[in-house]
């Protein structure tokens, strides 16, 4: 009988049972002991040397050839029972399995380098790699990082400075999994654009896949369910129309992108996609079921570094609800119009201002899943918002600009983003949430949000609803979270969540939202999380629902080159003194500004029609253009990109790029307020076109504010700047500053850390600003 002692006899199973798991892979049976060895000799558990010394001892040993054969098959077995003995039955598998990953990784290597691969073959490569389970063992970085480029560069972005920061953070598993969210045109190739690209970066950037996951934001951190409609569809819908002129838009004068741009949209309308498109978004919403939806624009240019495109292109948003063919139909319609805002007069003229206008152009729609839930016939988040990860907005000396400032609104986000009526964001410096601004009451209650945009299920159609109309249809333990009670000269938040506050006393604070939940916290380390990975200021959007905050939105910051330090001039005369302001944003000084374009807020309120006060708009426009290459500053009422005409002129970015300074102008008699824009997408318009906005308060017994200068100058230039708008001459003045006051200039001097600005006539000044 043999006697096997047991400790070697379990040693030969082990082996035996190695061994046939390798050949149950025979072609890769090489590659399987070629890792094992590796491993073996990285955890120094054998030395070159010695392993060699060992092969040639057995081959000595057992009368055998020393040749290759026999070598390479003694170290085979060498192998193996070294593995065997060192290694757990987990550890063995983990290493088969990254076998099987570097087989199909060089196939996928292979196809996604090679010219004219179709986005058909590269998923199929993709989908075979992502089969074999993940396992423990990686494919060395070295290795992966050229593959990881390919695919985001085939299927997300192309964009450089895009591409260097998600190669780091983007695995092939996570574009596999975006590839099975996506929809494809099969004629057409496409990206999925960059608003997507910035959301599914920022959330690796913060859950990665490869390295721990921080536990709080494991917990709390979501993004919506999402879905990519890629550039294909667009570049297959403008093909099978025969649009193909669509292209040349870009390079025609504004007016008559504006003109024919209502062509356009009656074409897109008027146009159908091809029957499979059809039948594949049938089948998405057939899947997807009754849920709100919004299609948010994607474009291959947009969200990318130093170019937003904030607010350029539409979304839009679906109440998704009834039968299968009407939900269809208006969801074609959405992509209709998400498509052809590539053709609108803001997003063209934006390139043409940026250098952009020959890139060729394509739009991407990301639709998600609202965020949210349906109280009564409305469905609506409680919180939402914009969010930067430096804030300029310092109110106080306490607040530190590296903690980031949110634009927090109740409902839908689109009045966290856009200037909107006599109504106010929670302004949250992240350093110190519960400071605000405003100190009484009576001011609280002020400058507090008293409408909420809303989903209504009953009609489909967005609407905004009042905060004392909405609240009823809310929860206790909903509205616990976003308000507070007024009693006389006292605001307070609920104390337990089902105390009821009165819609007739409520206003919005969002007290406890940031005094009782994570949600300061959390959004402070998101983005600085983000601001170190992007190496750069992040903006985001997010919404807040259920204790999860939800990442809408990452892009980079625009901001601005800031001086280090201001120092207004002291020894200015009284008499040259034009004006004086706070709440400054940030430091800047613009010099020798030779032009002063000044919409008088008194005879701009004075205007009763609508149609007229939207004119105004239209002129300064066109002041702005005649006035390209000059120095001039522009002066209005209230606020400037407002949707409501009572409280500002209607203007988008184009109207007023040209500007250098941007001054809004608050009478207390005409009863509208400058809004701290920061946040909205018309502040990022300014950013970016280094425009220095200014509030300038005339009322306010501690500022200077000399009206005669504005508005009534010398000679007012509009009839020789503009001729054709010379009926204007009450509303709007325009004065040549050196012309009207002797060879002076006008300088703008802005000090964010005093909070102090002024305005003043000088001599020229070395600087331009």
């Amino acid at each position: 009988m043999i006697n096997v002692p047991s400790e070697q006899l379990i040693g030969l199973i082990r082996t035996y049972r190695l061994q046939q798991r390798i050949m149950a892979h025979p072609n890769l049976a090489e590659s399987i002991r070629s890792l094992l060895i590796r491993s073996l000799l990285e955890r120094g558990i054998v030395s070159p040397s010695w392993f060699e010394r060992m092969v040639q001892d057995a081959v000595r040993a057992l009368n055998l050839a020393d040749d290759a054969e026999h070598r390479r098959e003694v170290s085979d077995a060498l192998t193996d029972i070294l593995s065997a003995h060192a290694f757990s039955e987990k550890e063995i598998q983990d290493h088969i399995r990254l076998a099987q990953k570097l087989e199909k990784f060089h196939i996928l290597n292979r196809v996604v380098n090679t010219e004219g691969a179709t986005s058909k073959q590269i998923k199929k490569a993709l989908k075979d790699f992502c089969a074999v389970p993940q396992g423990d063992l990686s494919i060395p970085p070295s290795e992966a990082e050229g593959v990881r480029v390919a695919l985001i560069s085939h299927f997300i972005s192309n964009q450089l400075p895009f591409v260097g920061i998600a190669k780091k953070h983007i695995t092939i598993r996570d574009i596999d999994e975006m590839v099975d969210h996506a929809y494809w045109n099969p004629r057409r190739s496409g990206k999925v654009g960059g608003k997507a690209a910035g959301m599914l970066l920022a959330y690796k950037i913060l859950l990665p896949r490869l390295a721990p996951k921080d536990p709080e934001l494991e917990q709390f951190l979501r993004i919506p369910e999402s879905y990519y409609f890629n550039s294909g569809i667009f570049s297959d819908f403008i093909d099978y129309n025969n649009l193909h002129w669509f292209h040349s838009q870009k390079y025609k004068t504004r007016e008559v992108i504006e003109e024919e741009y209502k062509h356009i949209s009656e074409l897109f309308a008027r146009g159908a996609f091809p029957p499979d498109m059809v039948a594949m978004f049938r089948r998405f919403l057939e899947r997807l079921g009754e849920w709100p939806l919004i299609l948010r624009s994607s474009s291959l240019l947009e969200d990318n570094f130093g170019h937003a495109f904030s607010g350029k292109y539409d979304s839009v948003f679906l109440a998704n609800r009834g039968p299968l063919e009407k939900r269809l139909e208006e969801f074609i319609w959405g992509l209709k119009r998400v498509h052809m805002s590539t053709y609108a007069p803001a997003p063209i003229l934006y390139r043409r201002d940026h250098n952009l206008l020959d890139f060729d152009e394509k739009m991407s729609v990301l639709v998600q899943k609202v965020v949210g839930a349906q109280y009564g016939d409305y469905f609506f988040p409680l919180a939402s918002g914009v969010a930067f990860s430096r804030n300029t907005y310092r109110w106080s000396p306490k607040i530190r600009e590296e903690d980031g400032m949110a634009r927090l609104v109740f409902g839908l986000g689109t009045r966290a983003v856009e200037r909107v009526g006599q109504d106010y964001p929670r302004l949250v410096a992240l350093s110190h949430p519960d400071m605000r601004p405003e100190v009484s009451a009576r001011n609280i209650v002020k400058y507090s949000q008293r409408l909420v945009d809303v989903i209504n299920l009953r009609s489909g159609r967005v609407e905004t609803v009042s905060v004392c109309d909405l609240l009823p249809h809310l929860p206790p333990d909903a509205a616990y979270w976003v308000v507070s009670g007024v009693d006389d000269d006292h605001v307070w938040s609920p104390l337990y969540k089902n105390h009821v506050v009165s819609p007739d006393t409520a206003v919005v604070t969002f007290d406890n939202l940031l005094r009782r939940s994570p949600f300061a916290g959390l959004l402070r380390k998101i983005l600085r999380r983000l601001e170190e990975a992007y190496d750069h200021p992040v903006d985001v959007e997010f919404a807040w629902h259920e204790d999860r905050l939800f990442l809408l939105q990452c892009r980079t910051l625009a901001v601005r080159e800031e001086l280090a330090q201001v120092d207004i001039p002291t020894d200015i005369p009284e008499e040259r003194i034009v004006f004086t302001n706070s709440k400054v944003l940030f430091n800047a000084v613009v010099c020798n500004l030779d032009y002063v374009v000044y919409v008088d807020p008194k005879a701009y309120g004075r205007l009763r029609d609508l149609s007229v006060k939207a004119a105004v708009g239209r002129v300064v426009g066109r002041i702005n253009r005649a006035l390209q290459g000059k120095r001039y500053a522009l002066f209005g009422p209230g606020r400037w990109g407002t949707n409501d005409l009572h409280l500002g002129v209607r203007v988008g970015y184009e109207d007023i790029n040209h500007a250098l300074v941007l001054g809004e102008i608050a009478f207390e008699s005409e009863g509208v307020t400058p809004e701290v824009s920061f946040g909205t997408h018309f502040f990022s318009d300014l950013v970016e076109a280094q425009i220095v906005p200014v509030a300038v308060f005339p009322d306010d017994p501690q500022e200077v504010f000399r009206e005669e200068f504005f508005a009534a100058p010398p000679h007012n230039l509009l009839g020789e700047i503009c001729p054709e708008e010379a009926q204007w001459e009450t509303v709007i003045k325009i004065v040549r500053v050196p012309e009207a006051y002797a060879g002076l200039k006008l300088h703008v001097y802005q000090d964010a850390h005093r909070q102090r600005g002024m305005g003043f006539l000088g001599p020229k000044q070395p600087r331009g600003g």
